[in-house]
Order: structure tokens, then C-alpha cells, then sequence
């Protein structure tokens, strides 16, 4: 059974629901009782103009029973079936159809129960990553460690059946009473230190996350900075509890500025017209407005969603890899701390300068995910004709077209949350690997 098939279904349940015979309902809707048999059993598609008269009928909106309705229900069993594993009573992934139309709250009920499944296991990622890297706990565990052991080591001693010298002992007893005072004195600092992370005004660690939540929650297009007598930067970030550091005030005025830039050079209006007119190639976009592919970038990521009516995410890195702005597209993971997958065209753009790079990539994970991506690497060069020469490589991604005989580009997150074991790219054992 196809989703197209699933509106005779939900009518079936729907009318059962209410307690209406079918004589009743096809009467009120000028059919005959036949007609209406067929429908219900899926063996007639249903038009619009009855449809809406159905939905009139059962007091439901016709969304409801159209085809495509429970389309989040679909793509969370499917993924509930891709990360089970039944070898010996596989689901019938070919009648997912029918339960969706037959039991729409039991798939719910299991679609909701998978988000909480796929919401767990980023948090597990995202605790693993700040285990692995930030230095405080790296710090804060050695130091756990080390008063552990020096009290494991000190009861064994005591423990030995040998006589030991009054004085002997008493050093011993003096040893596990300090070292269990540092034990216990370095467990309330890491206690501390993750209640401030969890009940700080916006629970970010670097000045670059507090930037980017302050621009996540306007979905990352100022639209302030469109007119033409612009406010001052200043008054725009006025009371913006994201922006809590100095340091992420100052990144945000440089973000503002490069943004008012780019918004003169190419104007939201000249955009929108280029985008319907020519798509969302960058490189097409870049020559037919005259202006720098740097710029087109930066402005098809910043687009309000109503213009594209797709998310467009992007990455920024200098010479050294290190992202300096992230905005994430759905579904394509992104490392909080340390180095990303070294296979994205991003990293690939560096060693190219000035050469455009167009890949679809499969992203690992549960069920791995498709993007089309757009890589440009340009020189940044300082004021002066003695300043050293940087690089500035940015990634546009945007959801992947149909697949191709050429093949995707297998990548992943970062290495250490990536489940691809024989990658060439691979710095470190994935955790997931080994779990």
C-alpha cells in the first residue's frame, strides 16, 4: 500500500470513530454506499472537492485524511526501523502505511518514544565530547583519580597482616583522612561546576556559542541590518541575554558589520529575485550579480525561511580548520568541541584556493542523511603588503537532489561520535564503534 492510498483508511477509522454508518455518510455526501466501500478499502482514489466534503462530514479537517498527513509518523518509524535490530521478527516496513492509518496513536506513541531514543543519544554525544575535551573536567577527573588511587593504595597497606609500627599507622590514618577531604572537596567542585552549566542564563561555554544561540533565535538573519538606515549595532543586541561575555558582544558587533556589508553589496530584494530566477547555485549567483562568492554565502545562509523555503546551513574556517561560525543545517551534526570530520569539501577547499567544490555527502549516523554541498576557499589578506597571507574556507549545505551513478561522499560528524570504522580520514576510535 502506497501513502497515497492511506485516505480510504483514516476515513474507515475516523467514521468508525464518530459511530456513523456508511449509509449515513455516503447519503450526506451525495455517493452511493458502494462508492463509498471502494474508498474506505482503498480501492478508489478520492478528489479534493469529495475529500472536503468527507472531512465536512466526519467534522475532521481534510489535511487529516489527505495523502502525506502523517508524514513525521512515517519518517520516525522508519527510523525506529533502521536502528532496531530484529533479525528474527523484522517489522513489515511495506505495511508501515497501514498502521500509520490503522493505529495513529500507537505511531505516535512509537515515533515519540524514537525522538526521545535519537534526543538521548546526542546528549550521550555531546557529554562524551565535553568529557574529551574540555579541560576542566579532563583536569577534575585526573584529580578524582589520583586521590582514589592513593586511598585504594594506603588500605591495602593497612590491610596487611603484618604488624606495623604505631607511628606507621598513624601517617597512613593522616593519609586517608586528607586524601579523602581532596576526594571529596574535588567532587563538589565537578558537582558545581555542572550545575552551573546546566542552570546558567544560557548554559554556553565560549563566546562563539553565545553568538550563534543569539543568532539561532532569530534564525540567524538580522533583519534590522536590511534597511536602509540601519540602528546601530549597539541597539540590536540591546538586552540579548545570549550575548552574556564581552567577548561575545565583540564577536557579534564583527558579525554585524560584515553583515551590513554584505547586505549593501547585494541587496534582499536583487537576491530573492536571483534565487527564483537562476536557483541556489552559488557560483551561477556570484557572476550573474557581479559580486564575491564570499558573499553570496554568507547571504544565502542568512535568508529568512520564507524566500527559500528550504534550510541552508554553513560553515566557516580559517587556516588552521578551527570553525569560526556554525550554522547548522538539519540533521547534518556538528562537533561542539574539537576537530571536525577531516572528509568535509570544506577542509578539501583549503588546499584549493579560489576553486570551487560541489559534493553530495552521506552523513553517518542512525539513518544516514544526504546533503548537497558548495566548498570555496579565498585568501584574507590583511591592510599592509607585510602581512602574512589567511585563508577563509566556507561550506554551504543544503538537503542532497536525487541520488546519482557518481556516488556520495562518505563522511561524518567528528571521529569520535562517527560509526564508520574503516574510514580513511579516521584520527581516534569512535565510542559509538565500540559500543
Amino acid at each position: 500500500m502506497t501513502r497515497a492510498s492511506l485516505a480510504g483508511t483514516r476515513i474507515r477509522e475516523r467514521r468508525t470513530a464518530l459511530g456513523l454508518k456508511q449509509a449515513d455518510l455516503a447519503r450526506g455526501v451525495g455517493i452511493s454506499p458502494a462508492y463509498l466501500n471502494l474508498i474506505e478499502h482503498n480501492r478508489r482514489r478520492v478528489n479534493d472537492t469529495l475529500l472536503e466534503a468527507l472531512a465536512g462530514a466526519l467534522t475532521v479537517d481534510p489535511l487529516a485524511l489527505s495523502e502525506g498527513a502523517e508524514g513525521a509518523l512515517f519518517d520516525g518509524l522508519r527510523e525506529a526501523v533502521a536502528g532496531a535490530n530484529l533479525a528474527d521478527t523484522p517489522p513489515e516496513v511495506e505495511r508501515i502505511e497501514e498502521f500509520v492509518g490503522r493505529f495513529p496513536g500507537w505511531a505516535a506513541l512509537l515515533a515519540g518514544c524514537q525522538a526521545r531514543v535519537g534526543q538521548l543519544e546526542r546528549v550521550l554525544e555531546g557529554y562524551s565530547e565535553r568529557m574529551a575535551q574540555d579541560p576542566f573536567l579532563a583536569a577534575t577527573l585526573h584529580e578524582v583519580l589520583s586521590a582514589v588511587t592513593s586511598l585504594r593504595s594506603t588500605a591495602a597497606i593497612l590491610v596487611e597482616p603484618e604488624e606495623i609500627a604505631p607511628e606507621w599507622r598513624n601517617r597512613f590514618y593522616l593519609t586517608i583522612h586528607e586524601e579523602s577531604l581532596r576526594l571529596s572537596d574535588t567532587a563538589e567542585a565537578l558537582v558545581g561546576y555542572l550545575d552551573t552549566l546546566d542552570e546558567a542564563e544560557t548554559g554556553l561555554s565560549s563566546p562563539q556559542e553565545e553568538v550563534e544561540a543569539w543568532l539561532e533565535r532569530q534564525d540567524f538573519h538580522l533583519a534590522e541590518l536590511e534597511r536602509t538606515h540601519a540602528p546601530p549595532p549597539e541597539a540590536i543586541m540591546a538586552g540579548s541575554a545570549e550575548l552574556a561575555s564581552g567577548a561575545a558582544r565583540k564577536l557579534a558587533l564583527a558579525h554585524m558589520a560584515q553583515a551590513r556589508a554584505d547586505a549593501v553589496a547585494l541587496p534582499l530584494d536583487v537576491l530573492r529575485r536571483a534565487v527564483a530566477e537562476q536557483g541556489l547555485d552559488p557560483a551561477r549567483l556570484a557572476m550573474g550579480l557581479g559580486v564575491p562568492m564570499a558573499t553570496v554565502f554568507r547571504r544565502l545562509a542568512t535568508l529568512p525561511p520564507e524566500v527559500v523555503g528550504t534550510p541552508i546551513g554553513l560553515l566557516i574556517c580559517d587556516g588552521s580548520g578551527t570553525l569560526t561560525f556554525r550554522k547548522p543545517a538539519p540533521g547534518f551534526t556538528l562537533p561542539r568541541f574539537g576537530a571536525a570530520c577531516p572528509l568535509w569539501p570544506l577542509y578539501e577547499a583549503l588546499g584549493r584556493p579560489m576553486q570551487p567544490i560541489r559534493a553530495v555527502l552521506e552523513l553517518a549516523g542512525r539513518v544516514p542523511q544526504r546533503f548537497l554541498t558548495y566548498a570555496f576557499c579565498q585568501p584574507r589578506q590583511p591592510p599592509g603588503f607585510d602581512g602574512p597571507q589567511l585563508m577563509e574556507a566556507m561550506m554551504l549545505i543544503l538537503p542532497a537532489p536525487p541520488r546519482s551513478a557518481e556516488g556520495d561522499r562518505l563522511v561524518g560528524s567528528s571521529c569520535r561520535i562517527c560509526p564508520r570504522g574503516s574510514c580513511p580520514g579516521r584520527r581516534e576510535p569512535s565510542i559509538l564503534a565500540e559500543i
